[in-house]
C-alpha cells in the first residue's frame, strides 16, 4: 500500500492522480503532523506533497532501522520534482520516485551513490522478481564497491530464478548467489539473494499460538536446509482464515496468506493423508495439500512436522522464467512508454530485430545479453525468446508499435507454456502515429487495420477482408503496403475500395511515422501514386464521410447533433 499525504488543494489534486492510476493507494487526510506518521507506520511507501523540511522534521523522531522502514518520496507544491528522501534502496523510494515522476510528468531526484553513477543497486536488485537481500549472510559493502567500479560478478543461481542483467564472468573476485539454501559456501566476498521459492502449509488447532506456529515453521525449514527469507506465503484451509495465531504469525514475518476450501485440498494427492484430519475438516490433508496447492504446478514437498497444536509442511516452487513482450512504439523516444523502459531495464536477455535493438540499446543494463537478428523469421525470434524464458531468464522480446499488432505477441504466446510468466507491454501503434502525423482525426469513427503482406495470410483471405471493410465503409489503415517484391497488392486493394467510395476519398501516406525522416503525403483515391509507398509506410484511406478540413484529414464521429 502506498500512502499519499497532501494538505493543500494542489497536493490533493496530484495525490488523486496517483490514486486514480494505481490500485494500491490510500489518501491520508488531516494535518501533516498526524497524517504523515500514520502513513509511515501503515504503508510500504509514502508520497508526501509537502515541503522537504517539514517532512524531515516530522519523520526525524520516527527513523530507525532502514531495512524495515517504508520509502518516502517528497513532491514539491509545483509538482516539479519527486525526491527520494528516505529508504532509497531498502524502502524502495528510488523506484517509487521514478514511478511518481513518470505519472506526474516531473523529474525524479535520486541521490544514492550507486544510482548516481548508474551502477547496480544491491538492496533493490531483483525486487521485482521477489528476490530478498540476505543482509546477515552478505558482504554488501565489498560487493557494492566492486559493482560501482564496474567489476564483473560471478553470478550463481542454485535454481533458474529470473534476475536482472549484471556484468558477469566465470572467474571474478566477487560473487552474487541466488539460493534458498540456508548454508552458502563462500570463497570470495559474496552477496546472497533469497528467491521467493518456499510455501509453508499450516494445519493448526484453534488455540495454536503465533509463537508455536513460527517455531514449528523455523524447525521445518531448518530440517529441510532452507532459509526463512525464501518463504513467500503460508497456506491453510479456509476454516482457519480468522485464526488469530496463524494471522499473527504471517503478519509478523510479512508472509502472504493463502486459504483453500476443504474440497480443493482433498483433490490434492499427498504422501501422508489422514482420516482423522478428514473427519475433522473434510480433507485428508491440510498442511501438505495447502503447501502444494499454493506452490503451484511442479512443486516439491519437503516433509511434514508436528508440534502440540500445529502441523507444517514445506513446498518448494518450481522456478518460472519471465517473458516481457514489449512494444517500442513507432520510433520516437518520447513515444516509448515508461513501462516499456522499465521492462527493458529488468531484462537479462533482449531478443529482437537488429534495428529495434539499436533503437533502445542505451536503455539496457550493463551485462544484458542481446540476441539480435536480421529482418525475417519472426517465429524463430519468438521461439528463441520463449526458450530463454523457459530456462529461467528474465527476457524482453521487442518489436515496434504495439506488441500485439502485427508484432511479436502472437508468435510468442503461441509457443509459451505455463512454465513462463508472460507480461505484454502495449505501445503506440503505427496507425495511431500516422493518424497524429496527418494532423487531424482520420480515425475518429469506425476503422480497421489490414496487413497487405501475404507471406503468412493467403491473398484471398486478405481480399475478403478488404471487401468487407469497403462495404462497411470503414476507414482503413494498410500495414505492410508495398515492397520491392510485393508491388501489386496495394493497387488491387485501392481498386476494391474505389468500388464503394467516391474518387475524391482522402488518402494519406505516412512514412517513418514519428521518426526524423517522417514524410506525409495527402491525396485522394483518384490521384494516388503507389510509387511513393514503401515498407516503412502506412497508407490510410478515409471512409465516404472523411474529408480534409484546413489541410487536416477528419472523419466525423457521426453523432446526430453534428452538423
Amino acid at each position: 500500500m502506498i500512502g499519499v499525504v497532501a494538505v493543500t488543494k494542489a497536493g490533493r489534486h496530484q495525490g488523486r492522480l496517483l490514486a486514480a492510476a494505481w490500485p494500491d493507494v490510500r489518501m491520508y487526510e488531516g494535518s501533516a503532523a498526524q497524517a504523515l506518521p500514520a502513513a509511515f507506520a501503515e504503508c510500504a511507501g509514502v508520497v508526501a506533497f509537502l515541503a522537504t523540511g517539514a517532512v524531515v522534521r516530522i519523520l526525524a523522531p520516527l527513523l530507525g532501522d532502514k531495512t524495515a522502514e517504508p520509502g518516502v518520496v517528497v513532491v514539491d507544491e509545483g509538482g516539479r520534482h519527486a525526491i527520494a528522501l528516505v529508504g532509497g534502496h531498502e524502502g524502495g523510494a528510488n523506484e517509487l520516485a521514478r514511478r511518481v515522476a513518470a505519472l506526474l510528468g516531473c523529474e525524479p531526484v535520486v541521490t544514492t551513490a550507486s544510482d548516481a553513477v548508474g551502477g547496480s543497486v544491491l538492496a533493490s536488485f531483483g525486487a521485482e522478481f521477489g528476490l530478498r537481500l540476505d543482509h546477515a549472510g552478505s558482504d554488501v559493502a565489498a560487493v557494492s564497491r566492486a559493482l560501482l567500479e564496474g567489476e564483473p560478478m560471478l553470478v550463481l543461481r542454485e535454481q533458474p530464478w529470473p534476475i536482472p542483467a549484471l556484468p558477469s564472468a566465470d572467474q571474478a573476485a566477487h560473487a552474487i548467489v541466488v539460493t534458498d539454501s540456508a548454508v552458502v559456501a563462500k570463497s570470495q566476498p559474496t552477496v546472497v539473494f533469497r528467491p521467493p521459492s518456499l510455501v509453508v502449509g499450516i494445519g493448526a488447532s484453534s488455540n495454536a499460538s503465533a509463537d508455536e506456529i513460527l517455531a514449528l515453521v523455523d524447525e521445518s525449514l531448518a530440517a529441510a536446509g532452507f532459509s526463512p527469507l525464501s518463504v513467500t506465503a503460508v497456506a491453510s484451509v479456509d476454516a482457519k482464515s480468522e485464526e488469530p495465531g496463524l494471522l499473527a504469525a504471517a503478519r509478523s514475518r510479512g508472509w502472504q496468506l493463502r486459504f483453500f476450501t476443504a474440497a480443493q485440498l482433498a483433490a490434492v494427492d499427498v504422501p501422508h493423508p489422514s482420516e482423522v484430519v478428514r473427519a475433522a475438516v473434510g480433507t485428508p490433508s491440510v498442511a501438505e495439500a495447502a503447501a502444494l496447492l499454493a506452490a503451484g504446478p511442479g512443486a516439491t514437498l519437503f516433509g511434514k512436522r508436528k508440534s502440540a497444536m500445529a502441523t507444517a509442511a514445506v513446498a518448494r516452487r518450481r522456478p518460472r522464467g519471465r517473458l516481457a513482450v514489449v512494444g517500442l512504439g513507432p520510433g520516437a523516444r518520447d513515444l516509448l512508454a515508461p513501462r516499456a523502459v522499465r521492462e527493458l531495464q529488468l531484462a537479462a536477455v533482449v531478443v529482437g530485430l537488429d534495428q529495434y535493438v539499436e533503437q533502445v540499446r542505451d536503455l539496457l543494463r550493463p551485462g544484458t545479453r542481446i540476441l539480435a537478428t536480421a529482418l525475417g523469421d519472426e517465429q524463430a525470434r519468438a521461439q528463441s525468446a520463449v526458450a530463454e524464458a523457459a530456462a529461467g531468464n528474465a527476457v524482453a522480446l521487442i518489436g515496434s508499435g504495439d506488441a500485439g499488432v502485427y508484432a511479436m505477441a502472437s508468435p510468442a504466446l503461441e509457443c509459451a507454456g505455463d512454465e513462463v510468466d508472460v507480461v505484454v507491454v502495449p505501445g503506440i501503434t503505427a496507425l495511431l502515429a500516422a493518424a497524429a502525423a496527418i494532423g487531424g482525426a482520420p480515425i475518429g469513427n469506425d476503422h480497421c487495420a489490414i496487413s497487405l503482406s501475404d507471406l503468412n495470410t493467403p491473398w484471398d483471405v486478405i481480399e475478403r477482408r478488404i471487401r468487407a471493410a469497403a462495404e462497411g465503409d470503414f476507414v482503413v489503415g494498410f500495414y505492410n503496403p508495398r515492397s520491392t517484391k510485393r508491388d501489386w497488392q496495394l493497387p488491387k486493394a485501392l481498386a476494391i475500395l474505389a468500388e464503394h467510395r467516391p474518387a475524391d476519398t482522402p488518402v494519406a501516406v505516412v512514412t517513418h511515422a514519428s521518426r526524423p525522416a517522417e514524410t506525409v503525403v495527402q491525396t485522394t483515391l483518384a490521384q494516388f501514386d503507389c510509387e511513393i509507398v514503401g515498407m516503412f509506410s502506412l497508407v490510410l484511406v478515409g471512409s465516404s464521410q472523411s474529408r480534409y478540413v484546413a489541410g487536416r484529414l477528419v472523419t466525423p464521429r457521426g453523432y446526430p447533433w453534428a452538423p
